[in-house]
């Protein structure tokens, strides 16, 4: 599998779609790093984004891994091409206790109509990192 991507200015695609995002811009995250067929989303856990027990609400553990991989996708598509959601799975491995979280997603293959990609969701706590959440999805190019 190539991981070339065929838009060259693919990081300026990414940054400026993402500057776009208001769910992003709402839940205060950032994009950390951007590379081909790869994406780095960080986000401080919020107290208007936990649940009731102190813990990051798993839709913003969700969001994050979510546009982790959309972005990933994003790297490897052609200039003006965009890609959505087709389907995504979530483990919630432990609960996203810390201050902030670190989402990495990654593109597995790459086909013509799908796009298959994996997330994994880090909460940080002080000098402690935890695995919190696998995600693997279908991105479709539009």
């Amino acid at each position: 599998m190539s991981l070339t991507p065929r838009n060259p200015d693919f990081e300026t695609t990414v940054r400026e779609s993402f500057a776009r995002q208001a769910m992003m811009a709402t839940a205060g995250a950032s994009l950390v790093e951007v590379t081909a067929g790869h994406c780095v989303i960080e986000a401080p856990i919020q107290p208007n984004l936990t649940q009731q027990h102190g813990f990051a609400h798993a839709a913003l553990t969700f969001a994050l891994g979510d546009s982790a991989a959309g972005y990933a996708s994003l790297t490897l598509m052609e200039p003006g091409q965009e890609v959505l959601t087709s389907e995504m799975k979530i483990n919630l491995l432990a609960p996203a206790k810390g201050e902030r979280l670190r989402a990495v997603g990654r593109v597995l293959k790459t086909g013509r109509r799908l796009i298959v990609v994996q997330a994994d969701v880090y909460a940080h706590e002080g000098e402690v990192i935890k695995h919190i959440a696998a995600l693997q999805g279908t991105m479709v190019p539009v």
